[in-house]
């Protein structure tokens, strides 16, 4: 089997959006790439995750064109492919339709930083795409997501903030393995689900002060980073 331990690595990514309430039925999907190869692992379109098995993810060059596997890859796979291109350092994209992240984007509204929870993992808020217009939902949906989800970070660093709304649709996010991309979803819900619940208790509520922000993502993310243990 073609890239199998990569083909297993995405199962278990997206597997783990389902186990944490992430995904409904079939919605979402999430990637793997192989840099070395150029080859890309992704969900297969409209299969229930009950059913996925490491045989059945399919893998696809940086093109789009399928190099291995029987079954359609998610209708998504245009927008992940962009953001292999234009995100050297990511090894894993996960896209999702959670409750409280895809509320903000349907409202086309950035998540402020409120807290500390938010400050650990996403070095600012996090941003929501502009709008598709007309003729780029209907020239080529799929690859305009990415191209706009790039657009966003063009002066934004997407290793410091892993994860984007985009307007109307849903968050898509990403880590330097599938698995982390899935790790970097499950968190965007939670700080999601976090600002709407503060904004609930007091709608003035402001963001948190850049230097408590700075300090709490670098000391997980910097190069000075002291939180955890040291890996050897």
């Amino acid at each position: 089997m073609l890239l199998k331990t990569l083909r297993e690595e995405v199962l278990e990514a997206n597997l783990e959006l389902v186990r944490r309430g992430l995904v409904l039925y079939t919605f979402g999907n999430a990637s793997g790439i192989d840099r070395r190869e150029g080859l890309v692992a992704i969900k297969p379109s409209g299969v229930p995750y009950d059913n996925l098995t490491p045989e059945q993810i399919v893998i696809s060059d940086l093109a789009g064109k399928i190099v291995d596997g029987t079954l359609r890859p998610s209708s998504d796979l245009p927008t992940h492919l962009e953001l292999y291109k234009h995100f050297p350092t990511i090894g894993g994209v996960a896209h999702t339709h959670s409750e409280f992240a895809t509320a903000w984007a349907q409202a086309e509204t950035p998540i402020p930083c409120f807290g500390t929870t938010h400050a650990d993992s996403f070095h600012g808020p996090i941003p929501v795409t502009e709008p598709l217009s007309a003729t780029e939902i209907a020239s080529d949906y799929e690859l305009e997501t990415g191209t706009a989800i790039c657009r966003v970070f063009t002066k934004l660093d997407p290793t410091a903030i892993p994860a984007v709304l985009v307007a109307g649709h849903a968050p898509f996010c990403w880590g330097p393995t599938a698995a982390e991309a899935a790790h970097n979803a499950v968190i965007l819900e939670y700080v999601a689900r976090m600002a709407c619940h503060t904004l609930s208790i007091n709608a003035e509520s402001r963001p948190l002060p850049r230097a408590l922000h700075d300090k709490h993502f670098l000391r997980k993310h910097g190069r000075n980073a002291y939180y955890g243990q040291v890996k050897t």
